[in-house]
């Protein structure tokens, strides 16, 4: 069901186009067997990392059933959800029936027109890219990845102050990692390295740039169509990869150095967000995870990332229960 419309009566109907804040949501069903078969069908055939063929890049756990939920709890402000598939609809039939309504599906083929040679992808980044390119989305919106929640209260102000966008991360040094070569097939690095190469484009050293956390990404649209045209090579250079590699960089990553760059961006740096990565529950003793995860009903966060739910739930069974506990109003 690409493009999909569905009538928008909710509490922003009545807000102009400059004041609306809409969500975008990657999403995908990787136990379907079309996609299974589409994606089997490349994998061979393209350069590979380890990071960016990863199973659970695509597997379907009622991430995205949780993320719809905190936003309905926790952001009932955000204008219209759009969210991006390939060939697929998700069900939404157990979610409410007013946050339904605003949700938008927005298939591959829309992102992709003009470059429809780098379908299918199987790349988040690639897909990131083109995210501005939506029909009807509005100038302001905060990028979801499926696997990110909100645990607490979210008012428009945590996210753009006076149209600039609330920056979550940190100034960190990673020169040690891009002179690193001999490490760049690492899982862990990729994304250090996206970032790393995101900042370049903007003019920023490995040395000091501002490594965004995993959390939702405030982005404004005019700002990335604004780099579409300025870096044109580098952006389609970076469709023309069917799974993630270390040569890309990290679209959002771009967007939020030249605000910095421009003068145009609130850094916060205060701990209000949670991030439970891959692989947490084989480095850490599990009564230190499950404490991590239960920090995520604490008033003062807001966001909680989980990288690998299946491989949290089948260290701590009972993972579920908590993120429905963190998520609810």
């Amino acid at each position: 069901m690409a493009d999909q419309t569905l009538a928008w009566t909710g509490p922003m109907q009545n807000f102009g186009d400059g004041a609306r804040i809409d969500a975008v949501i990657t999403w995908v069903d990787g136990d379907d067997p079309a996609h299974t078969a589409k994606r089997l069908a490349h994998q061979p055939h393209a350069p590979r990392h380890a990071n960016g063929v990863n199973p659970h890049r695509w597997a379907c756990n009622d991430e995205l059933g949780y993320c719809l939920r905190s936003i309905a709890n926790h952001a009932p402000w955000i204008g219209r959800i759009w969210i991006i598939t390939d060939a697929q609809t998700p069900d939404l039939s157990r979610l409410p029936a007013d946050l339904v309504a605003r949700v938008r599906i927005v298939d591959h083929l829309t992102l992709f027109a003009g470059h429809e040679s780098a379908l299918p992808t199987f790349n988040s980044l690639a897909i990131e890219t083109l995210l501005w390119r939506i029909p009807g989305l509005a100038e302001r919106f905060v990028y979801f990845n499926d696997d990110v929640f909100l645990t607490g209260p979210l008012a428009p102000g945590d996210v753009f102050q006076d149209g600039a966008p609330v920056l979550r991360g940190a100034w960190v040094d990673q020169s040690a990692i891009a002179a690193d070569r001999a490490n760049r097939d690492d899982p862990a690095l990729l994304n250090a390295l996206t970032q790393i190469n995101a900042a370049s484009l903007a003019g920023f050293g490995a040395d000091h740039l501002f490594r965004a956390a995993h959390v939702v990404h405030p982005l404004r649209r005019s700002v990335l169509e604004g780099l579409y045209d300025q870096h044109r090579a580098a952006y389609v250079a970076n469709l023309g990869h069917r799974f993630r590699c270390v040569s890309q960089f990290l679209p959002q990553g771009l967007h939020n150095h030249a605000c910095i760059a421009a003068g145009e961006a609130v850094l916060h740096t205060g701990e209000d967000h949670l991030h439970l990565r891959t692989g947490a529950v084989l480095d850490y003793p599990l009564p230190q995870v499950r404490a991590y995860l239960a920090r995520a009903c604490q008033p003062q966060f807001k966001f909680l990332c989980v990288n690998d739910l299946p491989q949290v739930e089948a260290a701590i069974p009972d993972t579920r229960a908590w993120i429905e506990r963190a998520i609810a109003a």
